[in-house]
């Protein structure tokens, strides 16, 4: 009987679809004695799984989806020894793992290059005035009173304070552009004895977050989804941040009290907010942020970028490589730490 590694990767969305061309690089580096099962229907994130998973992971070794359902994980105990998601948050799949010996791995790094663009992008969105630019062209109005006597502040990269609590694999990212745009660095992590890239100022732990802010004209939210980090981003840590600083949220709504933010935007206390993320998705109409001058709404869609399944196949493959050999995998998620 043949080995089995199922493929739960189909989606409505082309971005998260996975290509014919990845399957077909999947099933070269498994070799002979591998069966490669595809689930024709996309999966819901939120959902069981669907039937044809749940049949699929009955006697799989290997499961690659967007997320590990319950029931799929439920079917494959006794024979499922990996897991795999396409996502970098493992919030949804850890506690159908809870009790296995199946190891997850994530894509935390896979997403880092295309965040990390969309992040310097905010800042220069608010740091150069591009959101008053938008203002003024929709008056038809001619702006250039404003930007030449100071009325809209401009910053250039050079002068700005770069603050990045979480510096794994997007985080890192973020940071390594920030030096090289000869900002000054500093970050948060949960073991800030990893340190971060080269030219960062200082690593800090958790209990450093005040600080960071306080030393941070831009603020950028890129740790994972813990029971440590939700709400980490207090309305007290947000009351640290300089004047006229950006706060910029590539990780989950749920560590940033949004309540707060909007009382500092309300107040003009801060320049502006960058969100990708938020609390509630799809953002509720009707919602503040959707009219707020001060705030830049993006959908969730700082990761997306039509590289995603290159660097995806080459993540998948190399592991595939590992697990034939009996190495340790790329990307393995740590229960406790929840990422």
């Amino acid at each position: 009987m043949s080995r089995r590694l199922v493929v739960d990767l189909a989606s409505p969305h082309a971005a998260w679809r996975v290509p014919p061309s990845t399957v077909a690089t999947i099933r070269a580096a498994l070799g002979p004695g591998w069966a490669v099962v595809e689930v024709p229907a996309p999966t819901p994130a939120d959902g069981p799984g669907t039937p044809e998973a749940i049949a699929a992971a009955r006697g799989a070794e290997i499961y690659l989806g967007h997320v590990v359902p319950a029931d799929v994980a439920k079917a494959g105990r006794g024979t499922l020894r990996w897991a795999h998601t396409v996502t970098a948050g493992v919030a949804p799949s850890l506690p159908h793992l809870a009790g296995t010996r199946i190891v997850l791995t994530n894509s935390a790094a896979i997403h880092a290059e295309p965040i990390a663009d969309w992040t310097l992008a905010a800042i220069a969105y608010f740091a150069r005035g591009l959101d008053r630019m938008r203002e003024f062209q929709a008056a038809g109005r001619w702006a250039w009173a404003e930007f030449t006597g100071f009325e809209v502040p401009v910053r250039e990269f050079g002068e700005l304070r770069l603050g990045v609590f979480g510096l794994g694999g997007i985080g890192g990212a973020i940071a390594r552009r920030g030096v090289a745009l000869g900002m000054s660095v500093a970050g948060v992590r949960r073991r800030p004895a990893r340190g971060g890239p080269t030219g960062v100022r200082w690593v800090g732990g958790l209990g450093d977050l005040p600080r960071l802010a306080a030393e941070s004209d831009c603020f950028v939210i890129a740790a994972p989804h813990t029971a440590e980090t939700r709400g980490a981003v207090s309305r007290a840590v947000l009351e640290r941040l300089p004047p006229d600083a950006v706060v910029v949220n590539v990780s989950r709504g749920t560590l940033l009290d949004e309540t707060a933010l909007l009382d500092a935007l309300d107040a003009s206390r801060l320049r502006g907010a960058a969100l990708d993320v938020f609390d509630a998705e799809p953002l509720p109409a009707g919602h503040a942020f959707w009219r707020h001058p001060r705030v830049l709404v993006s959908p969730h869609v700082a990761a997306v970028t039509a590289r995603f399944w290159e660097r995806e196949t080459g993540l998948i493959v190399e592991n595939i490589r590992r697990y034939l050999a009996g190495s340790p995998l790329a990307n393995t998620v740590d229960p406790e730490a929840g990422y």
